[in-house]
């Protein structure tokens, strides 16, 4: 009996090290509206960055969809969406949003403290306006460029942001 040719399974080529980002080594940066964000990684092939934002109470994030589905888990505070203040996201809830959801991310002006969420999103992120004419658009090329442009400005390192796909 012949045994087949064995399939290596193992990576030897390319990334192959976890990539580490301590909890407080990306700093917060502040984007005028009410929220700090942390950018944890960029993957500039695939469209893909993952943030911690700090949002305080009152905040209400431009109405937007993006063009691939979202992730979030929220870690402490509670939020909602605008057009179904009904489902309120809460410390340890998890969200999944599907692409082409609209939706105006609001913080209960209520609250007590900060919100905090982790998102990770896919594709790019459409800012509208009332009618649904397009304001701005954020993705994940934009998105690594004016995180670097605040740390800069806040005399902070970004050198901790885990990004893929950058040629130097």
């Amino acid at each position: 009996m012949t045994h087949p040719t064995p399939i290596t399974i193992v990576p030897t080529e390319g990334l192959t090290e976890a990539l580490h980002v301590g909890g407080e080594e990306a700093p917060f940066v502040d984007i005028g509206d009410g929220t700090l964000i942390q950018l944890l990684m960029v993957d500039l092939t695939q469209n893909i960055w993952i943030t911690r934002n700090r949002m305080q109470p009152g905040t209400t994030v431009i109405k937007h969809y993006h063009t691939g589905p979202v992730y979030a888990f929220t870690i402490e505070g509670r939020w909602y969406y605008e057009e179904y203040p009904e489902t309120v996201n809460e410390s340890g809830s998890f969200l999944f949003e599907p692409a082409g959801s609209v939706h105006t991310l609001t913080i209960p002006a209520d609250q007590t403290g900060e919100t905090v969420v982790w998102f990770l999103i896919n594709g790019t992120n459409i800012n509208v306006d009332e009618e649904g004419a397009v304001v701005s658009i954020a993705d994940a090329h934009n998105v690594l460029a004016g995180y670097r442009l605040l740390c800069e400005a806040q005399n902070l390192s970004s050198d901790a942001v885990v990004v893929l796909g950058e040629t130097l």
